[in-house]
Order: structure tokens, then sequence, then C-alpha cells
């Protein structure tokens, strides 16, 4: 009992999941100021604007709508992103843990988050917020179905192994997934998939602070955002991570290789900012024709480049 707790709570749990995500939100933003031509935040920024939320803002609860369903949905979306960070960690450090499935089970846990924020921002009762969740189902149904075909090609090319550790195990039997043309097209379709879900320019249209004000984060303050900001902190290293895990063979802890292993999620999440910072956002439209039509056929034609062992 108090090993699993330890596990949860400290490490690879909350604790370790959160200071590697605010470690990574915080070189998102230095490269994004460098781009921008800033000199960009220090380094314990992200914390500091944690602690400020949690410590010092007021929590505001709207007057209209359910207000348990309005506070209980980040609680939801912060549980959810912890599960998934231990599903995908424990593989990833080497220890055999998981289950036969838990990459479908994987699947459900990631969405959770992105659900959350949508049942939310409903349940606060303000237009805008409405407006930013219906955004976010949209998107959901759109970026949803390209992550599923995405899983369905790494467990082909698995030999039709649901497992995170055994996928893993493939990889570094056979090589990393990415190095075939099929791990190729299916990396760029989960990149795209990995914005979207992050709700990154130019997918955060559920969000956009100059047309609907935050969306269906406008009625959150104090304690309530700061579970949203840490959500997101941890999202932001986990969903690299898991990136890592299915394409790139995972992480290795031995000499030179731990140094490989963090330029692994550093260049994936170096790859989510240069997209957000050299695109505009784009209408809702415009993100479900580009992933029901582009990232689909895309992620198919990955799919019978597998069948013929591409």
């Amino acid at each position: 009992m108090l090993q699993n707790l330890f596990h949860f709570l400290i490490y690879p749990g909350l604790l370790f999941v959160t200071v590697i995500g605010g470690l990574l939100s915080w070189f998102d933003r230095k490269v994004t100021a460098m781009v921008q031509f800033r000199k960009g935040p220090p380094i314990l920024q992200p914390f500091y604007d944690f602690l400020k939320l949690l410590l010092v803002k007021e929590t505001i609860l709207p007057a209209q709508g359910s207000k348990i369903t309005f506070l209980m949905a980040p609680v939801c979306a912060l549980c959810a992103a912890i599960l998934s960070g231990l599903f995908i960690l424990f593989p990833l450090l080497g220890i055999k843990a998981g289950f036969s499935g838990d990459l479908i089970v994987l699947f459900y846990l990631l969405s959770i988050p992105s659900l959350a924020y949508m049942i939310g921002g409903l349940a606060s009762g303000n237009p805008l917020a409405s407006v930013g969740a219906s955004r976010e189902m949209k998107l959901m149904i759109s970026y949803e179905l390209t992550f599923l075909l995405v899983i369905a090609g790494i467990i082909l090319k698995a030999g039709m192994n649901i497992r995170l550790f055994d996928v893993l195990q493939v990889q570094n039997d056979t090589g990393a997934f990415i190095g075939s043309i099929s791990g190729v097209l299916l990396f760029i379709a989960s990149i795209f998939c990995l914005q979207a879900k992050l709700g990154l320019v130019p997918f955060d249209m559920a969000e956009a602070e100059t047309e609907i004000m935050h969306g269906h984060f406008i009625e959150y303050s104090g304690l309530p955002y700061a579970l949203i900001k840490l959500t997101k902190y941890i999202m932001l290293f986990i969903l690299p991570a898991f990136l890592v895990a299915i394409f790139m063979g995972g992480f290795k802890w031995q000499g030179i290789h731990i140094l490989w292993s963090v330029l692994k999620i550093l260049v994936v999440v170096l790859l989510l900012t240069l997209i957000r910072n050299t695109n505009p956002r784009i209408k809702i439209n415009q993100a479900m024709r580009f992933f029901f039509l582009w990232m689909n056929l895309l992620a198919i034609i990955a799919i019978v480049l597998i069948f013929f062992g591409l």
C-alpha cells in the first residue's frame, strides 16, 4: 500500500511528472521567447505561476451552472494525467508493469483531460465557455480517430502486442519504429494529434483568448485553475514520453544513452513549440478537415505500408 502511494504521489507519479512537466513548460516558453527575440522567463517561472494560483488567487465560483461538476472537472483531469503518466513511465523506466491491453487503456486515459475541460466549461453556465466546449468536442472527434489509427499502426508493427512494455521490447529487438517509412508517417500524424490534445496553436480554437476569452476556462480561477495548469504541465511531459515509447524505443539509462534519452523528449517538445510559433490559429472546420482528410489518410497509408513490411 505504501509503495503504491509512493509511486502515485512521488515517483514516477505526481511530484516527478510535475517537476519535469514544469521544466518542459519553461523550455517551451524559452524557445518561444527566442523565436520572438525576447529574453523569456526564468527557469522557475512555471512553478511560480502555479503557486500564485494555488496560494494567492481567489477561487470564484460561477453563479450559473453546476458548481460540483465545475470543481470536479479539473480534479478528474489531473487524476487521469497522473495515471497515464504511471502507465507510460513504468515501462520507460525498465519496470515490467502494466497489463495486456494497457495501450488501449492509455488511449482512453489520455482523452479524459480534454473531456473534463469540456464538461467543466459546460457546467460553468457561461456562453463563451459553451462555445469553447463545443469547439473542444468537435476537435476531439477529429483528432481522436487519427490517434486511434496511430495506435493501431503501432500494434501492427509490434506484432499485435497491445502492451506498452512489449512494444518497447520489440523495438529493442528490431529497432525503433521511427526508422521505417510507416513509422515516420505515423509519427507525423501523432505530432499533430499531440498539438491538438495540448491545445496549442494552430489547434487552440477552444481557448482562443483573443476571440472567446479563454473559452471553456473562462470561469476558472484560483485552486481549480491551478489544477488545470498542473495538468497541462504533466501532459506536456507524458504525451512526448508516450511518443518516445512507441516510436523511438523508449529510454536507456546507461552512459551516453542517458543524454540521448533526454534529447528525445526535448526534440519532441521542440517540434511542438516550433509548430506553435510558426502557424496561425485555424478555424474549427479547417481543423476537422485537416484531421478527417489528411491525417487519417496519412495514418491509413502508413498502415498499408506496414502490411508490406515498410
